[in-house]
């Protein structure tokens, strides 16, 4: 492959991913749990160990059909998500320990650029081989590293290095890595693309390379066609990049198989809504887009959204949005049954990017939000809570991916 001007002279970005990070967690924890098939989650499984990923354990899978998987030698754990978010703390000390370019992409990924640190580290192989070894030390979980000249290759290489290994693509031997693999290891290519490249003949990332870029784009259309192509040829000049603000922050929580009423589901809502609206204040950003989303007994997704008028991050004005979209998707919940609630803020922005609006008048909502805010941090989450969530236990937020 033909390096172009501009382009990395070395394998320097490298995707790090914990493997089976939940499960990880659990067997570090319990060491009774080590070597067995561990399911994080009852009604859905959230997460599996490799344990049962080799007895063809998926996520997300019901818990009755993962059971079943695995003949009655299944340990089922329930999560633990203030001990996820720990050690998801310590291992990005260590991301960030090991070079100040650190690109997070989820509580248990990130992207690391290594490129400046050849004289003082050595090769981006042995930065990555080391880093594997601190968090094997220092927190206990295993994680997989890829190293190649760009982020998408490093990722790819990551997953396929899976599980506890350390894979580079080098420099050169890009497209000879890549074209074997199947398509699916391209980013954009889900369950229905794959299918339609599929009655198309086309099978590997080389297959799909060779048919070209013009032909692709009349196959999946102009963009599609684009940017897959791009990608089949290990074309991906993005950066790693630091310091970006998030524009999104959410939350979601697993219901379960059994049958949920319309007021425990709506009564979760609202315990996602309280703690996302803290989130938002702690980080002194506004929001515009509510985002409602629901998984159903056949694990089809739906998403309802809509904007506000003017940036907030008034709890009061998120929750009355967000059961509208509820009050709207429950034709589908009474349906098809719910499993999974999340809800999502987006749009976000900073309090200098609104302008304030006349008249000024006192907004007696605000001084409560704060209120609550500081009773909770100083004596905990439940210290003040609604009257209808009273008795009710929802469990903390589990971690949704940025956007």
């Amino acid at each position: 492959m033909r390096i172009e001007h501009g382009e990395r002279m070395s394998a320097s970005i490298l995707h790090a991913d914990l493997d089976s990070f939940y499960a990880s967690v659990e067997q570090r924890d319990d060491p009774a749990l080590r070597g067995r098939p561990v399911l994080v989650g009852g009604g859905v499984v959230l997460a599996a160990s490799y344990e049962a990923k080799a007895l063809g354990v998926s996520t997300p899978m019901p818990g009755g059909q993962a059971r079943a998987l695995c003949q009655g030698a299944a340990v089922v754990v329930r999560p633990r998500f203030d001990a996820y978010v720990e050690a998801s703390r310590a291992v990005f000390e260590v991301f960030r320990d090991t070079t100040p370019i650190v690109e997070g992409i989820s509580v248990d990924e990130a992207f690391l650029d290594v490129g400046g640190l050849r004289k003082i580290a050595g090769s981006p192989v042995a930065i990555g081989a080391r880093l594997r070894h601190r968090i094997r030390d220092e927190v206990g979980l295993p994680i997989t590293v890829g190293a190649a000249r760009s982020k998408f290759l490093a990722k790819v290489a990551s997953a396929v290095g899976k599980p506890d290994g350390l894979l580079e693509v080098p420099v050169g031997g890009e497209l000879d890595f890549l074209h074997p693999l199947p398509v699916r290891r391209l980013w954009g290519v889900g369950a229905k693309t794959e299918a339609r490249l599929a009655d198309a003949g086309i099978e590997t990332v080389g297959d799909l390379a060779a048919l070209g870029e013009e032909h692709l784009s009349r196959l999946l259309g102009r963009g599609s066609g684009r940017h897959l192509y791009a990608l089949s040829m290990a074309r991906d000049p993005r950066r790693v990049e630091t310091g970006k603000r998030r524009k999104s922050i959410g939350a979601q929580r697993a219901l379960g198989r059994r049958i949920k009423s319309e007021d425990e589901i709506e009564s979760t809502l609202i315990a996602i809504v309280d703690g996302l609206g803290k989130r938002l204040r702690t980080a002194d950003r506004l929001c515009r887009t509510i985002v409602l989303r629901l998984r159903f007994d056949d694990f089809d997704r739906v998403t309802r959204s809509r904007s506000v008028g003017e940036p907030t991050d008034s709890t009061a004005v998120v929750l009355a949005v967000a059961r509208g979209l509820f009050d709207e998707a429950l034709p589908l919940i009474r349906e098809r049954g719910c499993t999974l609630i999340g809800l999502s803020l987006t749009n976000l922005c900073g309090h200098d990017a609104v302008q304030l609006a006349l008249p000024f008048t006192a907004d007696h909502d605000a001084e409560l939000d704060v209120a609550v805010d500081r009773l909770r941090t100083r004596y905990g989450r439940d210290a003040v809570t609604r009257g209808r969530l009273v008795g009710r236990h929802h469990g903390p937020d589990a971690p949704m991916l940025p956007d």
